[in-house]
């Protein structure tokens, strides 16, 4: 199980908003890459295809140091692992984008039941609701995405473009409710708004 208790709610709720925005950031800059050049240049669509799953797997094992480690966050920990693998299948499976989009859509469900694990799990940290809608939507998009690819058409690389700006959504709306989280937090321990500031004594 995830321990959340590693790092007090307030530090948590601090790295989660930094965390979620690098997130959001890094998924809008690889759907612009992969819009830009996937469709003339397969090679470095292969390429960002392969990347995307390693970022989440990067990802993940950084936030899972922030919260005690691997060992005490089983699903991030599964999470590492199954991206890793995943990320060379996609790299040995790339000359048939059949095989591709199956191997992407494994991983979208795979990853997406253990975000929305991790995010329940973390609940009291605020705004997961956002990462539980998230994680649920990766596994119905790789069911979407396996049931393509055994179809007899050649599916788009690109296929996965709206995947990755809906999990950039995901992750910046995560991100905006935990900022004003936070900043309610901070109004609250200033002084005047019946927060922890003690009264002076005449």
């Amino acid at each position: 199980m995830t321990n959340q208790s590693a790092i007090p709610d307030a530090s948590q709720g601090s790295w989660l908003k930094r965390y979620y925005f690098v997130r959001a950031g890094f998924s809008l800059a690889w759907v612009a890459a992969m819009l830009a050049f996937a469709r003339q240049h397969a090679d470095i669509g292969i390429a960002l295809l392969v990347c995307y799953p390693a970022w989440d797997a990067l990802a993940n094992f950084v936030d899972s140091r922030r919260n005690g480690g691997l060992r005490a966050n089983r699903s991030q920990l599964l999470n590492v692992i199954i991206s890793l693998a995943v990320a060379l299948a996609l790299a040995v499976t790339s000359s048939d984008m059949n095989h591709v989009l199956a191997a992407f859509g494994t991983w979208a469900i795979l990853a997406g039941l253990l975000q929305l694990s991790t995010a329940l799990r973390r609940w009291q940290a605020g705004a997961q609701w956002a990462m539980v809608l998230s994680g649920a939507q990766s596994a119905l998009a790789g069911v979407f995405f396996i049931v393509q690819a055994r179809g007899p058409a050649v599916p788009s690389i690109t296929t996965v473009v709206g995947y990755a700006g809906f999990g950039a959504v995901y992750f910046l709306v995560s991100a905006i409710a935990l900022s004003i989280r936070e900043r309610r937090r901070r109004r609250g321990r200033s002084p005047g708004t019946g927060g922890t500031v003690s009264k002076s004594t005449h």
